[in-house]
């Protein structure tokens, strides 16, 4: 009877958290309503995002007050956002995974703890500190040096021909991106090499195997959940990002990349970009659809981290059994 109360503290508590993103569904929901009813699907598949004409009377269109001639797509975001983050994964997943055998299985416990320490430190930089480390080294590298040397090496492909530009674009949002993943990445699998249990390892040692093969054959396959896993975290980590991607992406509009080089503009970062013009709108269809693309971002990302945490216990559970 005397722990009642605390448990009841613990539950209020607890429940902060879903109810906080319920709370957050709901309002996005119910402010973006008026965009959702007069954009329809056409705003999943359009890929030309136009204000209109915001200095004339707006009209009722499709039973809303709108301006004369808005037009929103997000299409062009959406593609942007997956190209970012699909070739962000291609790059950090191998680096994130070695990383982690390296920290679980190739130093002694003391650099192990310091090192893991560090790797853990750089998903705690903030995402405007990367940003302007690719807007002030990145991009003009990628303009001088890693864009000419891709085209030369890579340029029989389509999608690494044509002009590079100023460095800014896909591939600068790419890597940026990329090196915001490992560490988050990193981490997940290191924690869940070091639970493996000793018996396996043991037994493969038993066998014949080397360290490599230890590793390689009895130690990831264990785990293979938890990778999984973490890559989703990192996927959503990617997916959601804003001002780093928005300082070197190029922010480009109603337009296609054409190669990797190309300006993009992800979801999140033309939230933060068009916003200030939006609010120009007298109506406030712009900001509204603003907030639909905001409302279809948390479902996304909200999605992957729930596939995320049920490989992960998936992945724990069948380890212990």
């Amino acid at each position: 009877m005397k722990l009642r109360p605390f448990r009841i503290a613990l539950v209020l508590i607890t429940s902060l958290i879903p109810l906080a993103l319920i709370a957050i569904l709901v309002f996005l929901g119910q402010y973006s309503w008026s965009a959702i009813t007069f954009n329809g699907w056409h705003f999943l598949y359009g890929h030309i995002w136009n204000l209109g004409n915001l200095y004339a009377d707006p009209i009722m269109q499709r039973g809303q007050l709108a301006p004369i001639g808005a037009n929103y797509g997000i299409l062009v975001f959406i593609v942007g956002t997956l190209l970012t983050s699909a070739i962000a994964l291609l790059l950090a997943v191998p680096i994130s995974i070695g990383v982690a055998v390296f920290l679980a299985e190739g130093l002694g416990s003391n650099l192990r703890t310091i090192l893991s320490f560090v790797v853990e430190l750089l998903a705690a930089v903030p995402s405007v500190v990367y940003g302007l480390w690719g807007y002030a080294v990145l991009t003009p590298l990628i303009a001088h040096s890693i864009g000419p040397d891709l085209r030369s090496t890579l340029g029989f492909l389509p999608f690494f021909a044509g002009p590079i530009g100023s460095g800014y674009g896909l591939l600068a949002a790419s890597l940026v991106l990329a090196l915001m993943v490992v560490p988050i990445i990193a981490a997940t699998v290191r924690d869940a090499l070091s639970q493996v249990p000793l018996e396996t390892k043991e037994a493969a040692y038993a066998l014949g195997a080397t360290h490599f093969e230890v590793v390689r054959r009895a130690m990831l396959p264990t785990v293979r959940g938890n990778i999984i896993g973490a890559c989703i975290l990192g996927l959503g980590r990617a997916l959601g990002e804003t001002m780093a991607v928005l300082m070197v992406s190029g922010g480009a509009l109603n337009y296609f990349p054409g190669n990797i080089y190309s300006p993009i503009s992800t979801m999140a970062s033309f939230i933060v970009s068009q916003l200030d013009s939006a609010m120009q709108d007298p109506t406030g269809m712009a900001v509204r659809s603003l907030a639909e693309i905001a409302l279809i971002l948390f479902i996304i990302a909200v999605i992957t981290n729930i596939i995320a945490r049920l490989l992960t216990g998936t992945s724990r559970n069948v380890s212990s059994v």
